[in-house]
């Protein structure tokens, strides 16, 4: 691969693999991994929030809904088969028996799968949202 200026991607890591000539893949980040899971398994108004400055236990919260029941569960089981075959381990999982809102706990990165009526009602989105900017000058 020539080298031209404005070349590399905004992902050094495959510049790197690509540059050297090397095949194998190098490991994406535990967040790249679960958004790529939740894309695969069709999840639905997928959104992630950097909380790393709002609360210690984890460093984003990615919230997505699933279209029924079945979809939530089958999202949730997607995404812990991804990891761990990633190499991130076995994650916690709460809430699968009803599936109306199960959650995933991958250390850094908590994510929410809700049908859109638990989603609509509990509204994480707006809890965890960053801050606004706050106003200025007078009125």
């Amino acid at each position: 691969m020539p080298f031209t200026e404005g070349a590399f991607s905004a992902n050094s890591f495959a510049d790197v693999a690509a540059f050297s000539g090397d095949a194998t893949p190098l490991p994406r980040s535990l967040l790249d991994t679960i958004l790529a899971s939740l894309d695969d398994a069709k999840a639905e108004a997928v959104v992630d929030i950097d909380v790393a400055a709002k609360t210690p236990i984890a460093d984003h919260m990615v919230i997505c809904t699933g279209r029924s029941t079945r979809h939530v569960g089958a999202i949730a089981d997607h995404l812990a088969k991804d990891l761990k075959d990633a190499g991130f381990g076995a994650v916690a999982i709460e809430g699968q028996p009803a599936c109306d809102w199960v959650l995933i706990d991958a250390d850094s990165v908590i994510v929410h799968v809700f049908r859109p009526e638990v989603r609509e009602f509990y509204h994480l989105e707006k809890i965890w949202a960053p801050d606004p900017e706050p106003a200025t000058g007078r009125r």
